[in-house]
């Protein structure tokens, strides 16, 4: 009985050992990939990695932080902050060196001018891009909606409908709110953050119909499909605004360039002119009072063809 027993438990460790030394030959290979990918992504800090690296420590900063929000808002969060700072400062030296070489000294502290708003004019652009392709989504998001809603679903999982249906930027945007909800906030708070990502006339009105509509019911179909059909009628209407204001706004920019242009100019004719101007009081004064008129001429322009429709 005792031998029947040991020969019974060394055929059970027998078929053990032959079934762990098949199982581990077969995850050798996996193994082998794995710390080959892993080994790859821990070469030594050149190129990708140390611009990563420098990436995560400029993140730590309050300018990094500032910069990877803004970005987010830009919808831009796949660009590396770090490298958008570093592209801004060396274009901000690019034009500092080409002024102060091109017209005066004085005009190379312009290049930290250009820093700051070459950076912020980026970003402002960005998030204009990325409203006016949100909104341009909205009549279609406002169909997917009220289509997931007439079929009978309420309105936090008609919202998880559309972010799987739309693309970017209203597909995200939308994923978000769904997945704030997912984790216990509020339809009014993921709405409200929605609307502070993206400020419009257009989302405000959705946001409120929805939150008017999940708080006191009503005829939500009905609404998203008005607010569609409207929404295509704006979508129009700012086209076509938009395009007679092209040539005001270009124009507010050329004013710009033909300040730098005259003093270019200036100083080919006559070289020299422009750094005698800036050594000498009412040179300076001259040079402060044209900036000024320049100026006041592209923000005049800018205000008059203006529109936030």
């Amino acid at each position: 009985m005792t031998v029947l027993l040991i020969l019974v438990v060394v055929i059970a460790a027998s078929v053990f050992l032959v079934t762990g030394l098949r199982d581990l030959l077969s995850v050798r290979p996996q193994r082998r990939v794995l710390l080959e990918a892993l080994s790859e992504t821990s070469t030594p800090l050149t190129g990708v990695g140390r611009i990563e690296r420098w990436d995560r420590l400029f993140r730590t900063t309050r300018l990094g932080r500032w910069t990877e929000r803004q970005l987010v808002l830009a919808g831009e969060d796949e660009r590396p902050p770090v490298v958008v700072f570093g592209i801004a400062v060396l274009g901000g030296i690019a034009v500092g060196w080409v002024l102060a070489v091109g017209l005066a000294p004085a005009f190379g502290l312009l290049g930290v001018v250009a820093i700051v708003v070459g950076i912020r004019m980026f970003l402002a652009r960005g998030r204009e891009r990325r409203n006016e392709q949100f909104v341009a989504q909205m009549p279609e998001l406002a169909r997917v909606l009220s289509n997931a809603t007439s079929a009978g679903l309420s309105i936090s999982a008609a919202i998880g409908v559309a972010s799987n249906e739309l693309s970017a930027p209203a597909g995200p945007e939308l994923g978000r709110v769904a997945s704030r909800m997912r984790f216990g906030d509020s339809l009014d708070t993921a709405m409200s953050e929605l609307e502070a990502r993206l400020p419009s006339r257009e989302v405000s009105v959705l946001v409120s119909t929805l939150l008017v509509s999940a708080r006191a019911g009503g005829s939500l179909v009905a609404s998203l499909r008005d607010i569609a059909n409207t929404l295509d009628e704006r979508k129009e209407t700012r086209r076509a605004v938009r395009t007679t204001l092209a040539q005001s706004t270009s124009t507010g920019y050329l004013v710009i360039g033909m300040g730098f242009g005259l003093l270019f100019l200036l100083n080919a004719i006559q070289p020299g002119t422009v750094q005698a101007m800036t050594s000498e009081w009412l040179g300076r004064a001259a040079l402060v009072v044209a900036s000024v008129l320049f100026v006041s001429g592209f923000l005049l322009i800018r205000r008059m063809a203006r529109f936030d429709g």
